[in-house]
Formats: structure tokens, C-alpha cells, sequence
């Protein structure tokens, strides 16, 4: 196959997952300057960036027989690196010291204007979760907060995983009733669960 086969969607998505390394390198050679300046753009800084874009065509092998052929593969890629993106911020930032370009990020998708300050709906999100019932909010925080698996909360609260599941879910509940609506699209955007690969 040559390489200019490649630039047809459909037959790139094939290549790939038939495992073709060539198709492979195509779509890193086509794709992966791209990405470091939209995934830069996000968290200005370039390093970070790199790994980002790295990440995603990682997984995009890793996972490539699940690849559809509706697949396009553009705008699936932007929304990888986006979604890399969010987990790099739940993973290592605090909620409390989100920097300027997540809020402007977060922004530019939950809200339709600018009038809206995310500051303050983060603060709002932030009351809620110190309102929570005292064991409930541990457990919330511990997951969504520190990035502990349910199994470690367990462990580390002397607990069952089910007590745990039942907490988060507990928790989720009481927020979404007390949260409007834009405010609840920030707290999935937050700490819902991780996003699937595939386009909506």
C-alpha cells in the first residue's frame, strides 16, 4: 500500500486496524505537529504538550481494533488530546489552584457566553462539596479529589469497596440536586467518570 492511499479516511482506519505500521507513522507524520499546537494551546507549556500528544497516539494503537470505520479520524484525535487534557488536571492539580487556561478551556465548552465566571461556579461546586455529610464527603474528596481507586479508600478507611461505591454515589446525588444545571456540567466535566474513546 502506498502512502498516499493513507490520506483517504477510510482506508487509514483499516490500515490501522489490520495493525499496518506504515499507516501507523502516516498518521503521526500528518497528525502530530497538529495536536502539539492545539494540545499547547490548553496548557502552555510545550513539554507538556509533547506528552499529551504522545499519550494519545499510544492509545490510539493500543486500541486500534476497536476503531470504527465512521471514524473521522481528525476531529477524533483533537478530542483525545482534549480529553488527555482534562485527565492531566484531575490527576495533578488541585481544584483550588486550576490554572487560567483550564478555566478558559472549560469556558469555551460549558458556557455559551462569557457573562458566566467560572471562578465562581468552581466555588459554588467547592461549597457544595464541603457541605456534603461528613463520611460522605471524605469518600468524594479521597476519589475525585486525590485520585484514590475505590479498593484504596477501602483500605485506607477500613471500609468495603460497596460502602465506598455507595458514598460517591451518594455524594453525586446530593449534588446534582442542589447544584443548577451549568454547575453540574462543570462538576462531570471535573470528576465524572473517564471518557470513552469513542465520538458521540
Amino acid at each position: 500500500m502506498k502512502n498516499d492511499d493513507y490520506s483517504d479516511n477510510n482506508v487509514l482506519i483499516e490500515a490501522l486496524r489490520n495493525g499496518d505500521e506504515k499507516a501507523y507513522a502516516y498518521l503521526i507524520d500528518t497528525y502530530h505537529h497538529k495536536l502539539c499546537v492545539y494540545a499547547n494551546s490548553l496548557v502552555k507549556n510545550i513539554y507538556s504538550a509533547e506528552d499529551i500528544v504522545q499519550n494519545v497516539f499510544i492509545k490510539v494503537w493500543e486500541q486500534r481494533t476497536r476503531l470504527k470505520s465512521d471514524y473521522a479520524l481528525k476531529s477524533f484525535l483533537y478530542k483525545l488530546v482534549y480529553n488527555e487534557f482534562i485527565d492531566l488536571y484531575r490527576k495533578n492539580q488541585s481544584l483550588f489552584s486550576l490554572e487560567k487556561s483550564y478555566y478558559d478551556a472549560l469556558n469555551s465548552i460549558v458556557f455559551e457566553d462569557d457573562s458566566e465566571s467560572f471562578q465562581r461556579v468552581l466555588n459554588v461546586v467547592n461549597k457544595e462539596i464541603q457541605n456534603l455529610p461528613p463520611k460522605c464527603k471524605e469518600v468524594f474528596i479521597l476519589s475525585k479529589k486525590e485520585g484514590l481507586t475505590n479498593i484504596e479508600i477501602a483500605e485506607h478507611l477500613d471500609v468495603s469497596v460497596k460502602t465506598v461505591e455507595a458514598q460517591i454515589t451518594k455524594a453525586f446525588s446530593i449534588l446534582r440536586t442542589s447544584l443548577e444545571e451549568k454547575v453540574k456540567n462543570v462538576l462531570f466535566l471535573l470528576f465524572g467518570k473517564k471518557k470513552k474513546l469513542e465520538l458521540n
